[in-house]
């Protein structure tokens, strides 16, 4: 199968530095292709088929109807985390994540509703009605929740698959990740523990180029994905027949369903005006016929005796 990028687009992006030397995770040994000048390089052959693992895992999660949350709080990875995940329809976490975010869901889905009630509040002018200090004290309030959870706002459920950009920053919600059983797909640098990881992108994660670039890939395999699913939803309802109802019997229409009460009454006058005529008529040609009687017939008389 052909690799999704190539290895002078990662290299251009910078993927392959790692960290230095003396920095070097001992997990991350299988990854790192040799040293430079005191950083190590990273094999982006490893990288290649990981992203292709990835990106496929994504894309059969998404046609399946799952969701993806993108999580980088860095400062590299802020706005192209914020930037990818909108443009794929996915929820994000790019400012801080909240201890509990996914093992303590309700709470946090609560906060979320709290927020809408607050933005409900201001867009109706009811803030207006609240002193001036009691309105500043909400839109800071409703300011620092949207910073919080307007990434994850649209989000109804856990997520299927977690990616995370800096496995290191992130490891709070790795963990939470790892408890609830929900796949982690993360870019990993080389001073990082790759072992809470399912499936590990070996990868510069300080770098903007690399970050957009992986980051881009992953927004890509999640509209794949949506695009498989439309497709088979299409074909589905292609092939489903189509149910034509059977024609109503003429009895069920009525009149008193279509006329109104005067014209009702009209007819009822007339129909019943006509009855009778009716009646007489049918009466008289069922009557039978009057045959014409034949004369009885006479007895024969017997010829008298003649008397000689």
């Amino acid at each position: 199968m052909p690799p999704i990028v190539s290895l002078k687009t990662l290299l251009e992006s910078g993927v392959h530095f790692g960290h230095r030397i003396n920095r070097r995770h001992p997990k991350m040994t299988p990854y790192i292709f040799t040293a430079r000048n005191g950083v190590h390089i990273i094999n982006l052959q490893l990288t290649q088929k990981a992203l292709r693992e990835a990106y496929n895992l994504i894309r059969d999660t998404v046609a399946k109807g799952g969701t993806v949350l993108f999580v980088g709080t860095k400062r590299q990875a802020q706005d192209i985390i914020a930037q990818e995940a909108t443009r794929a329809g996915m929820p994000y976490v790019h400012y801080k994540w909240l201890g509990g975010m996914l093992t303590n869901w309700r709470t946090i889905s609560q906060r979320i509703r709290y927020l809408e009630e607050l933005e409900r509040m201001r867009d109706s002018g009811e803030i207006q009605l609240l002193t001036k200090k009691e309105a500043l004290m909400i839109n800071r309030k409703i300011e620092r929740l949207q910073s919080r959870l307007g990434g994850i706002r649209t989000m109804s459920r856990l997520p299927d698959i977690v990616f995370v950009v800096d496995v290191c920053r992130e490891e709070t919600a790795i963990k939470e990740a790892n408890r609830l059983g929900i796949p982690v797909v993360a870019m990993v640098d080389t001073n990082c523990d790759p072992s809470r990881v399912d499936y590990v992108i070996p990868s510069n994660d300080d770098a903007i180029r690399a970050i957009k670039l992986i980051v881009g890939l992953m927004a890509d395999a999640v509209i794949e994905g949506k695009q498989l699913r439309a497709k088979e939803e299409a074909e589905q309802q292609a092939e489903e027949p189509v149910e034509v109802g059977e024609p109503l019997p003429v009895d069920e229409v009525r009149d008193e369903d279509l006329l109104g009460e005067s014209t009702l009454a009209k007819i009822r006058a007339e129909k019943a005006s006509e009855a009778p005529a009716q009646d007489t008529s049918n009466a008289e040609a069922s009557a039978p016929e009057a045959q014409p009687q034949e004369p009885p017939a006479s007895e024969p008389t017997e010829p008298a005796d003649s008397t000689n």
